[in-house]
């Protein structure tokens, strides 16, 4: 076994082992689900017993997470720098797990449009969280008042705009792939 597969092999106990504990399940627990014995589950968190594949796949089955989450290493590119997208006056982050996802930060100064006929509709998902100040959510015809620490979540096919009420307001917005793709290309 080289040192890489040694680091995995030990990463791997460990998430298992932690994975059960944050669920609150004792070694019987996740033994009954694994169908496993809990002898045999206290040997693989501690080591005492070699790893096989047909046992990790029971094991993500009964945490409820995929073999690749369980078995993943890749925690090198940990930090991420945001792209500056000019346009929206805001800043943009890819997730490196999603990659159809974007998370943005942008402040919002002026108040949402006062014609229904600005507000705009497109497929996706959004969701954003005020971060400071308040922002005003028009969509369709009802209007949100959404205050520092509120967030709010909506399909983008009602229509809809955002902007901000007595001064700027920052916002985070997570928004799936057909959103992003909608507002990169300047329909909002």
């Amino acid at each position: 076994m080289t040192q890489d597969e040694g680091e995995l092999d030990s990463l791997v106990r460990k998430r298992v082992r932690a994975l059960r504990l944050a669920q609150g399940w004792s070694l019987d627990d996740l033994a009954t689900r694994a169908k496993l014995s809990p002898s045999t589950l206290s040997r693989i968190e501690n080591g005492q017993r070699r790893l096989a594949l047909d046992q990790l796949v029971t094991l993500a089955k009964a945490l409820d997470t995929s073999l690749d989450q369980l078995v993943e290493t890749a925690a090198e590119d940990v930090v991420t720098s945001p792209v500056h997208d000019p346009s929206h006056q805001a800043l943009r982050w890819a997730l490196r797990a999603d990659p159809g996802m974007s998370v943005i930060r942008q402040r919002l100064v002026d108040p949402p449009p006062d014609s229904p006929s600005r507000l705009r509709a497109h497929p996706g998902r959004e969701w954003l969280v005020v971060l400071s100040g308040t922002a005003v959510l028009l969509l369709g015809n009802r209007t949100y008042r959404i205050e520092t620490n509120q967030a709010a979540e909506f399909p983008t096919m009602l229509p809809h705009a955002l902007g901000a009420l007595g001064g700027p307001a920052d916002i985070l917005g997570i928004f799936d792939r057909d959103a992003r793709r909608s507002h990169q290309s300047g329909q909002e």
